[in-house]
């Protein structure tokens, strides 16, 4: 019965979310910066900055994120947030 219950009342999984700083300084604007805020208050997203995640090819060329081990890229900031938004 108690994983009845768990199915029907579960909670919200968290996502885990790892950024490049290298990769920020290079595509978050002013306009993201409030966007990007108000998506990593939502207390279903732990998050993580690192210095570098050794991706640099694609660090270079687009936004991106390791979201729950699995790369997303984009070819805006915006675009890359809205991904984030649509998995949780």
């Amino acid at each position: 019965m108690k994983s009845l219950l768990s199915n029907i009342f579960s909670k919200k999984k968290k996502l885990s979310i790892e950024f490049c700083q290298n990769n920020l300084d290079r595509f978050l604007n002013k306009g993201t910066q409030a966007s990007l805020g108000h998506l990593l208050r939502d207390q279903a997203i732990q998050y993580k900055e690192f210095e570098c995640l050794s991706h640099c090819k694609e660090c270079k060329q687009s936004p991106y994120a390791i979201l729950n081990g699995e790369m997303l890229t984009a070819d805006s900031m915006e675009s890359l947030i809205k991904q984030v938004e649509n998995k949780m």
